[in-house]
């Protein structure tokens, strides 16, 4: 059966990589950028999402900056907070009504190993993907014996635009070459090397599989084993 699938920030890395993996499996896929919904802004998100059946809920917007603690401004961290977690927030909430009344359905937060370590300057990142976790959670509890769940996966750094823009401030930092900086980020995880965009594609499919209905509140953390969660 083809379901409807929504994506936000499903228009570049990750997001692309799931859009294509569940048109692949013959779901009709939207595939949101933040032109299309902005998801910090509630009527936006309502106009949106609760006028349409969504089978599928992929929370993928996302946004990161980098500063120790004491150089974090109010704006960084609200920025991220509002994005990462309220975000993915208000989009469940828009969709969670018609889910349950219809007693099926998927909710999937793209999250990262951040939502179960902290890191150095990385304080409204962290914040808002262990918020973003916690959501899925208590989700997941309201839903429990229902046809509706809600999981999340927690990757570790994914060869991303993201990813990308983070290796030229520990560049610019730090004089280290490119391949070098690429190389100390991919070593904060067991696995030893970047993510691919479609590894993550194939948890999140996973966890929306029609056969996942017993997976429900769980992290699936993909950094080679390094997290237990």
């Amino acid at each position: 059966m083809s379901r409807l699938v929504v994506i936000t920030g499903g228009t570049k890395g990750i997001g692309a990589a799931i859009a294509q993996r569940f048109t692949d499996s013959g779901d009709r896929v939207v595939a949101l950028n933040h032109v299309d919904l902005d998801v910090t802004n509630e009527d936006a998100v309502a106009d949106v999402l609760v006028s349409i059946e969504v089978d599928v809920l992929v929370n993928n917007a996302g946004i990161a900056t980098s500063a120790p603690v004491h150089r974090t401004t109010v704006d960084d961290w609200r920025a991220q907070l509002e994005v990462n977690a309220t975000g993915a927030f208000l989009c469940t909430r828009a969709v969670l009504p018609g889910m349950r009344e219809r007693d099926r359905g998927r909710i999937v937060t793209v999250a990262s190993t951040a939502a179960h370590v902290g890191r150095p300057y990385t304080a409204g990142y962290t914040a808002s993907k262990h918020a973003a976790v916690g959501l899925m959670r208590t989700v997941a509890a309201e839903v429990a014996g229902t046809g509706v769940t809600a999981n999340a996966v927690c990757p570790t750094f994914v060869r991303t635009d993201m990813t990308a823009r983070s290796v030229a401030r520990i560049v610019e930092r730090t004089g280290r070459s490119e391949e070098d900086s690429e190389a100390s980020l991919a070593a904060m995880a067991p696995l030893g090397r970047l993510l691919e965009p479609e590894e993550v594609a194939f948890a999140v499919a996973f966890l929306a599989a029609p056969e996942a209905g017993a997976i429900n509140g769980q992290t699936i953390v993909l950094d080679g084993g390094g997290i237990q969660a």
